[in-house]
């Protein structure tokens, strides 16, 4: 048996001898009256107070012990004495593991080092915990670990656990944004017959009631402008969608988009829209406009200044810059040669457009570090947008990118059935049967002019709290899964105790 299942049997046969005195952990209630942040900064000398937490330190002195618990809001350490607890108590303290989850009851007061802590009159073990904790319980760095097993990184590394609360405020101050502005929230399908509003692989599943093949949507576009067909004026969006296409540090297969369109507005709308919404919410969340970017030193490597206005450069201009200013006056083999020459990656059956897509997504998209609208792109890649008048070969659309990456896309939204009808044929090859008959046939009803715009969520939480990788914003990110022969956990080391007297 090796030592981590040794550990765990340990653990099982304290459980055990506490079930033959009829002492249950997972049946015991208690009610904390204050969180351990709540106790330290609310503190009064001698306040009787109850919490509650995970036994993160141990540390025992004979008649009487210190151990730190931990809740969602932080530490508190306990003193635990002999003659107050009593015997029976006192053994059940002295043999806590850590991991357990406890009740604790009893006055507040200040060690002979300052550190705030609670003697306890009382102490109830909640759930016993059977696995030990990672080795490096305070900084958690096995990053394997960390994305398979969050719970044990939301444990150890307090810092990532104040990531996902900001992401939670970063989402309800976009949520509170738009009911500001007169959006009405709504769900539509996540299960589609045809996936539509994007181009990208989507997953596969099968309905058997009805006995056919569905999708998992890969956008949420197209059933959000037939609520605009139908009287909703102002809409957005907050879902799930799933493309099955690669992974990397800037790509999840599944992720959180946000999807808003606004009637009688353009992609200037919509400029002006998600601006506003991003600079709200980084002074809601973070109380700065100025957002700092650190190695894994602690080092600034880059500050991102949110302040408006973001100027705007249309992306013929940013292609010319890097590709040379004849780039779209040369020969389609010209440009995908100079291409390959400047590094881009072509796939071989790529159209001219897409060879300057690859231009701009490789070698200039990495660059724009500050906010900036990159406008008028080309109409092939986006056919549900509105043409440009002043240049028919380019649609009325911004790309929103910072940090070296697309965070929004917006565009002025194609209403007239026809000529939308027409581009998404050509789009499918011809295809029909690829078609969303039920949008085209809801835009012959009737969509007034619109802006949308579009938003990765988690993209955006990158850029606000200075994280590297989609995986760092994401609780559960998509990892390849286990080898069946070994279970989860049972691999790992125990910590070593230790907390302040």
């Amino acid at each position: 048996m090796d030592e981590s299942n040794a550990l765990i049997e340990q653990r099982k046969a304290k459980l055990a001898a506490l079930r033959a005195r009829g002492l249950d952990p997972f049946r015991n209630k208690f009610t904390p009256t204050r969180s351990c942040e709540e106790a330290r900064t609310g503190y009064v000398e001698g306040q009787e107070v109850a919490v509650a937490g995970r036994v993160t330190a141990h540390r025992d002195m004979g008649r009487s012990l210190f151990f730190d618990v931990r809740d969602g809001s932080g530490r508190l350490q306990v003193y635990a004495q002999k003659n107050v607890l009593g015997d029976e108590a006192y053994e059940l303290v002295k043999h806590l593991d850590l991991g357990d989850i406890v009740g604790v009851r009893g006055t507040l007061f200040t060690t002979r080092t300052g550190e705030i802590s609670v003697r306890a009159t009382e102490c109830v073990l909640l759930a016993k915990a059977l696995r030990p904790p990672p080795a490096k319980w305070h900084g958690l760095e096995d990053t394997e670990i960390r994305y398979r097993q969050r719970y044990l990184d939301l444990i150890a590394n307090p810092e990532v656990k104040q990531v996902f609360l900001k992401r939670s405020r970063i989402v309800r101050a976009i949520r509170e944004f738009l009911y500001n502005r007169g959006f009405v929230e709504v769900e539509t399908p996540v299960l589609q017959a045809i996936p539509g509003g994007a181009a990208a692989r989507p997953f596969r599943t099968w309905h058997n009631a009805l006995g056919c093949e569905f999708y998992l949507r890969i956008a949420l576009e197209l059933p959000l402008k037939r609520l605009l067909v139908g009287g909703f004026d102002r809409v957005f969006e907050l879902g799930r969608c799933f493309r099955n296409e690669g992974i990397s540090r800037r790509h999840n297969p599944e992720f959180t988009m946000l999807e808003a369109y606004q009637a009688y507005g353009d992609y200037e709308t919509m400029m002006e829209l998600v601006q506003s919404m991003i600079v709200h919410v980084a002074q809601t969340v973070l109380g700065t406009l100025r957002v700092e970017h650190r190695n894994a030193e602690g080092q600034v490597v880059r500050t991102i200044d949110l302040t408006p206005p973001w100027p705007r450069v249309r992306y013929k201009d940013l292609v010319r810059e890097r590709a040379g200013r004849d780039w779209f006056d040369v020969t389609p083999e010209e440009r995908r040669a100079r291409a390959e020459r400047l590094g881009a990656e072509l796939g071989p059956d790529y159209e001219d457009f897409e060879v300057t897509q690859a231009v701009f997504e490789k070698l200039i998209e990495p660059t724009l570090i500050q906010p900036v609208f990159v406008t008028h792109l080309p109409r092939e890649l986006i056919p549900l947008a509105k043409v440009s008048p002043e240049d028919p070969t380019t649609v009325e659309v911004f790309e929103l990118c910072i940090n070296g990456q697309e965070i929004a896309p917006a565009y002025t939204e194609q209403n007239d059935p026809i000529e939308q009808r027409e581009r998404l044929e050509h789009q499918a090859g011809g295809e029909r049967q690829k078609l969303d008959e039920d949008f085209l046939v809801a835009l012959e009803h009737g969509m007034p002019p619109a802006g949308g715009m579009g938003m990765g969520i988690d993209r955006l939480c990158m850029m606000l709290l200075g994280q590297e990788s989609i995986r760092d914003v994401i609780l559960f990110p998509q990892l390849r899964p286990r080898q069946p022969h070994t279970a989860a956990g049972t691999d790992l080391p125990t910590a070593a105790a230790g907390p302040t007297g």
